[in-house]
């Protein structure tokens, strides 16, 4: 640091939608700001989906700050690669201050101030918004590693398609949105798939002439609260969703996929399960009538004019479950080469070195995405505030709330700086 000029009103790390929704609103205020990204723009929507993935929000909510959608298509969704794009010409259109291959390897405080060190050198700031995202490293249960070393381990994040893996038939191991597409994925390019379920909820793609999202969000279903949930017990997992249409655990197992209970553990070559897959067909069942039955008590009470249900295939066609239940795999006899894990993200935060910051396991201590360290931010992260957050309906609010603290910092001190030229705003891309 060689003098106050030097230091910036904030730092925004990562350039997702989380961040690239922050950076909008500081620079609608006009504050001076950098978004450090260390590959590049949406850069784990780039390299952790699989070729068939669709954005699971339809087009016409997913959209940006200050943005609408206005095209033909609202009830479609984008494949991966148009919502890069959708971030690139975002960040371009505004004139977003991004630095693209910037990894930020240490963050420290110092006399009221946050040191980052990147690549070049050092950045200070007053304020640090932490958009880095908690789902980019993936979690394994501790026995993954009790495998047979000739079975092919892969995440949900590695997995691109059928012709990628070993050949032989496939073991998915977890049943919500990722472990549900990718095992259809799977079984219509023919593979032979069995499918280890988890007690995880289900929602159908349309119901009563509009996407499910859509009507979530109109009911408010959305925005129970943080606190609601946790009254409720421990926050479940996002439920399994179709992108195109519906999946269910039934409708998996009408085309093939066999359908097994959780996975318990491993011994010598042979995989352990629990007789519950019924069960979780039924949870599944029971979750999608409650959220269409709140539907259909708002729409009601609203005297809204929608269409009457019409009965889902994924939805009313039984489950084909293994009689016996499945409760012992061996592998080899099986002829399962791959095992993709869907069983979760951690957040990688290692280089956060301010006190206070994470918790044991070094994951975000936050309330409401603000963290009791004054100045320090989380953007995007699941359920920080409601069932809407970490997901890119709530950005704008999210944004808008984290930047008016900033804001009401940087007064406080009488610091706040304005740009002094254009090339404080313009994007960077290396």
């Amino acid at each position: 640091m060689t003098s106050g000029t030097d230091i910036l009103d904030a730092v925004v790390i990562g350039a997702g939608w989380a961040g690239l929704g922050v950076s909008h609103a500081l620079t609608q205020r006009g504050l001076r700001h950098r978004v450090l990204e260390r590959g590049r723009i949406g850069e784990t929507w780039r390299t952790q989906r699989w070729d068939s993935f669709r954005v699971n929000t339809p087009n016409i909510q997913t959209v940006m700050p200050g943005d609408t959608y206005d095209g033909p298509d609202p009830d479609g969704a984008m494949t991966s690669g148009e919502f890069v794009a959708l971030l690139e010409d975002y960040a371009d259109r505004y004139g977003l201050p991004v630095e693209t291959g910037t990894p930020v390897t240490d963050l420290v405080a110092s006399d009221d101030l946050y040191r980052l060190a990147v690549p070049r050198g050092a950045l200070w700031a007053r304020n640090v918004v932490i958009a880095s995202s908690n789902q980019n490293c993936p979690a394994r249960p501790p026995f993954s590693a009790l495998l047979p070393p000739e079975v092919q381990q892969i995440d949900a994040s590695a997995y691109r398609n059928a012709s990628g893996l070993d050949s032989g038939a496939v073991l998915v191991v977890g049943s919500a949105q990722s472990g549900g597409q990718i095992a259809e994925d799977l079984v219509q390019a023919g593979r032979t798939v069995f499918l280890a379920t988890s007690r995880v909820g289900r929602l159908p793609r349309m119901y009563r002439g509009r996407h499910i999202s859509v009507w979530m969000v109109l009911s408010g279903l959305i925005d129970v609260t943080r606190r609601e949930l946790l009254q409720q017990g421990p926050i479940p997992g996002r439920p399994l969703t179709g992108a195109l249409h519906t999946i269910s655990l039934q409708s998996l197992s009408a085309q093939g996929v066999v359908l097994l209970g959780r996975l318990t553990g491993v011994d010598d070559g042979r995989l352990s399960f629990s007789d519950d897959a019924e069960e979780h067909v039924r949870l599944g069942d029971e979750g999608s009538a409650r959220v269409r039955s709140q539907i259909d008590e708002f729409i009601a009470r609203n005297g809204i004019d929608a269409p009457e249900a019409e009965p889902d295939p994924a939805e009313v066609i039984g489950a084909l479950l293994p009689n016996p239940p499945v409760r012992s795999i061996d592998l080899a006899a099986r002829g399962i080469t791959t095992v993709i894990w869907c069983t979760g993200f951690r957040g990688d935060f290692g280089w956060v070195c301010v006190p206070n910051v994470l918790d044991a396991q070094g994951q975000p201590l936050h309330e409401k995405g603000f963290a009791s360290v004054p100045g320090v931010y989380f953007a995007g992260l699941p359920f920080s505030i409601s069932r809407r957050s970490g997901t890119i309906l709530a950005i704008a609010e999210e944004a808008a709330l984290l930047v008016e603290d900033i804001q009401r910092r940087l007064d406080n001190l009488h610091l706040t700086s304005r740009p002094s030229d254009a090339e404080s705003q313009r994007i960077i891309i290396r």
